[in-house]
């Protein structure tokens, strides 16, 4: 398997590629329950807890700035994928449209399917990051995520929640669904943060 789909760089590829993760050309798809299939115009993300409540539609993710961008996604089952196009509307534009609690300093992301995961507001609001619709010029597929979800490439992508339905700000740090169950609360790939005990 790890000859016909996934292969070991014989380099770090210029810092590139984190420790004890092999590129693919492909997309794999890994996910907890399964695909969540449902219509873009019933995409809503709902901001609660310390900031001003609010809802963006699809509609209203669309009337903001739109950004492509490109960059490397890693995965907590140790593939690496370079070079990914996604096209969306990055967090600090959406963060001016958020009025925010001084005390927040972390956030919930919520999924369909109850779905959880936890950023620091620092690690949230990187300009890098994007509520993604798009994946190499086609809409996102429901198995990668779409219509919507969060991309943060600077850590392992089960922080990059799917099928994104709200943000949840928060003064102190909590575990979402996969870090009750024993990764990282961070999960940072170069410090190779997969466990919670990393």
């Amino acid at each position: 398997m790890l000859g016909k789909f996934f292969k070991k760089p014989a380099d770090d590829m210029g810092g590139r590629v984190p420790p004890g993760q092999s590129l693919t050309a492909r997309f794999p798809v890994l996910t907890y329950g399964p695909a969540q299939h449902y219509d873009a115009s019933e995409v809503v993300v709902r901001i609660s807890g310390l900031a001003g409540e609010k809802t963006f539609t699809w509609a209203d993710l669309l009337a903001l700035p739109q950004t492509t961008l490109t960059y490397d996604i890693h995965c907590v089952t140790h593939w690496s994928k370079l070079d990914t196009e996604w096209t969306g509307v990055r967090v600090t534009d959406l963060m001016e449209h958020i009025e925010l609690d001084p005390a927040a300093a972390y956030v919930m992301q919520h999924s369909v399917g109850g779905y959880t995961t936890n950023l620091s507001l620092k690690d949230f609001t990187r300009p890098d990051n994007l509520l993604a619709h798009t994946f190499n010029g086609e809409p996102l597929e429901a198995e990668h995520g779409g219509p919507l979800r969060l991309v943060v490439p600077h850590l392992y992508f089960w922080k990059s929640a799917k099928w994104l339905t709200g943000l949840e700000f928060m003064a102190a740090d909590q575990p979402g669904f996969w870090e009750k169950n024993g990764y990282h609360m961070r999960g940072d790939p170069f410090q190779e943060q997969r466990y919670d005990d990393d």
